[in-house]
């Protein structure tokens, strides 16, 4: 498979489906020109690094294979990518081979945001009809990341579309009531688009119960989260849930990471909270975003969030153009790489406190006062963890291990 060019296209629901332009592959290097009427229509899908220019546009950064960041943002990785690779590898083909357009084409419309790929190279299998047993396919996802072969990795593929993250998930559709799920996109219209996660083989068996309380102190702590639920189990206390925001009753939405905005290769420590909301301020030119995204921040901080790598950061895009920081999510307890935030606060990575939080308040142009009130609430949020914890049936030493570290924030 060598995919020379594609075309790509804005899908934002009903009939509102925008050409925006095609990529080209050739002497190892990726080129992306802009089609006239998409110009005209001045939609800035990646307004740092893919400027609305007419001409042919090639990367100034090799951070992607290549690729300009919004369209890495439509690749999997982690898991997606291994559920992938697993399958070629079984049809005899070498995953090392595949060009990113390759791996693009593949993906073609099952991308997360709005951004559509064609021709689409990916086999269209027939979708599920039956309603998904979660137990079956978190065991198959088990073995699939064990390395032992899985009946279920053609649907584990189909489901996982392109989803990003290290641990396996399914995108499927659920019921009013959380007691269907299903792979249908003729699903009933009161069905809902859901990413539900399955444990990783280093997580322990509450994880998912652990990051469903986390949503719920977050909520409290007045970050915008979107819906979660913790679907249940009959081996634990069951799996986390969270309705997509890249999903609405009328379509799609353009999502961007901060990684494939300022093409920061989330694998690295390249960005720092500084850089983020600066970014943020930038790009939405509203001190209101600027404030929402050091809400998450700040929570990141006093919750032990330390995984709070480039790719855990994202904004959304309207009809209109204009750029809002998007609903958080990815929010657990994590050490982080060598027991550091990915992202430094202040300068600081290992023991980030209040003072390292108003220094980044002053340096992005959010008052002192705000920043205070800001850090008050979350702390009051995150002082209730045993309560959340318990809702959700974290395990009693799950609970006192985390509740030892937020007590010291």
């Amino acid at each position: 498979m060598t995919v020379t060019s594609l075309n790509v296209s804005l899908d934002l629901g009903g009939n509102d489906v925008l050409s925006v332009g095609k990529l080209a592959a050739q002497n190892r290097r990726i080129f992306f020109e802009y089609d006239s009427e998409f110009l005209s229509v001045g939609l800035p899908i990646s307004p740092f690094k893919l400027p609305l220019k007419s001409g042919v546009q090639v990367p100034k950064e090799m951070v992607f294979d290549g690729l300009f960041g919004v369209f890495n943002d439509s690749l999997p990785d982690g898991w997606g990518r291994l559920l992938l690779d697993r399958q070629l590898l079984r049809q005899g083909a070498e995953p090392g081979t595949l060009t990113p357009l390759d791996r693009l084409a593949l993906i073609g419309s099952q991308a997360m945001g709005a951004l559509r790929y064609e021709p689409e190279t990916k086999s269209q299998q027939p979708e599920i009809q039956e309603t998904l047993e979660l137990d079956r396919l978190a065991t198959a996802a088990e073995q699939e990341l064990a390395g032992t072969p899985s009946d279920l990795l053609e649907q584990l593929i189909q489901l996982s579309g392109s989803s990003g993250g290290a641990r396996p998930k399914i995108l499927a559709y659920v019921s009013p009531d959380k007691t269907l799920v299903v792979q249908r996109k003729t699903a009933p219209q009161d069905y809902t688009p859901w990413l539900i996660k399955f444990r990783a083989g280093i997580d322990a068996p509450d994880s998912g119960a652990v990051e469903y309380a986390y949503s719920v102190m977050a909520r409290t702590a007045v970050l915008e989260v979107p819906e979660t639920y913790l679907f249940p189990s009959r081996t634990g206390p069951g799996y986390f849930g969270v309705r997509r925001f890249d999903r609405t009753a009328s379509g799609s939405v353009h999502m961007h990471t901060a990684s494939g905005l300022l093409h920061a290769d989330h694998r690295f420590s390249s960005l720092d909270y500084d850089n983020l909301l600066k970014a943020t301020m930038i790009l939405t030119k509203d001190i209101q975003q600027v404030e929402r995204m050091y809400r998450i921040a700040v929570f990141n901080v006093l919750a032990h969030n330390r995984d709070d790598h480039s790719k855990n950061f994202s904004y959304v895009m309207d009809r209109s153009g204009t750029w809002q920081v998007s609903p958080a999510y990815d929010l657990t307890f994590s050490s982080g790489p060598g027991g550091e935030h990915s992202m430094l606060v202040s300068g600081e990575g290992r023991s980030p406190n209040q003072d390292h939080l108003l220094q980044l308040a002053s340096k992005v142009g959010i008052q002192r006062q705000t920043a205070l009130n800001i850090i008050s609430v979350t702390r009051s949020a995150t002082s209730q963890w045993r309560s959340f914890a318990a809702d959700a049936g974290v395990r009693s030493t799950t609970i006192k291990r985390i509740q030892k570290i937020l007590t010291s924030r």
